[in-house]
């Protein structure tokens, strides 16, 4: 059920065509041991506008996977398998109409899935784990005047988190400083990964990583989507150095492949270097 980079290279080859525009708003990489609470310091590398509050998108999967295993409704990568039923979140990708687990939910962000959770765990256990994890802006709101709030607060709408708080919040998983059980980020970790860099190594980074894209929101509730968010996060570990990661881009064309995917694919291909920097 997992993501191998192989396959990701495989598919990105046909996917990120010359032609993508974009523009990249951050990037940062650097090793867990240097970011807290009170920012990076010696950071491998952060260039760009990494204090600007953006939406999650899909990347808010890794607190809802840490959320939903923590409080039960998950129990381990294929478990619960819920049946997809009409009516659902759907937009025309086919992978989300099939049945789907927690492995599967991750590897094709299934927004269904992500509902089922934030509905089992509630709104106000859904705030009290935000607001835990120090979340961005903490606000799951929704769109006003609405009622969305457990259905989209994370895609275009009322919660924002900026790339340094992206990395932090990575940091405190990987360094195990979050208050959820052991099983949660163990799971957690398990369906987000993705492989080896260098592809085919033994003694490479091993690679763990969620994208998320989504469209700016105008004042009339309408999309821009010619403008596309585009994530891409994670971590990386290698012998006793693990090393967390953040891109975002934002596309200036609308196109017909996630803005997530073009810039996870671009960004594999520069890591490599990136993270044996010392």
């Amino acid at each position: 059920m997992f993501y191998v980079i192989a396959a990701v290279f495989a598919v990105g080859a046909s996917l990120f065509v010359a032609e993508t525009e974009a523009k990249t708003i951050c990037t940062i990489v650097a090793d867990a041991s240097h970011i807290s609470d009170a920012g990076i310091t010696a950071p491998i590398l952060q260039q760009g506008n990494c204090t600007e509050r953006f939406t999650p998108a899909s990347t808010f999967k890794v607190a809802l996977s840490l959320m939903g295993f923590d409080a039960g409704f998950l129990k381990d990568e294929h478990g619960p398998t819920i049946p997809f039923r009409e009516g659902y979140t759907y937009w025309g990708n086919p992978a989300w109409r099939q049945p789907t687990d927690p492995a599967a939910w991750m590897k094709y962000s299934v927004v269904w899935y992500s509902q089922q959770i934030t509905h089992a765990i509630g709104a106000a256990g859904l705030q009290k784990y935000v607001d835990a994890f120090h979340y961005g802006n903490r606000d799951l709101s929704g769109d006003a005047g609405k009622n969305n709030a457990l259905d989209r607060a994370w895609i275009s709408s009322s919660l924002k988190i900026s790339p340094q708080e992206q990395a932090q919040f990575l940091a405190k998983i990987v360094n195990r400083k979050l208050p959820v059980d052991a099983h949660a980020i163990d799971m957690t970790a398990s369906i987000m990964k993705l492989g080896m860099l260098p592809e085919g190594s033994d003694d490479g980074w091993q690679i763990y990583g969620k994208t998320g894209a989504a469209a700016p929101q105008h004042a009339d509730g309408s999309y821009d989507k010619a403008h596309f968010y585009g994530w891409f996060v994670g971590w990386a570990t290698k012998g006793n150095r693990t090393r967390v990661f953040v891109r975002l881009i934002q596309e200036e064309k609308e196109e017909k492949i996630s803005a997530g995917i073009h810039n996870r694919d671009a960004f594999l291909k520069e890591l490599p270097a990136l993270l044996d920097k010392n």
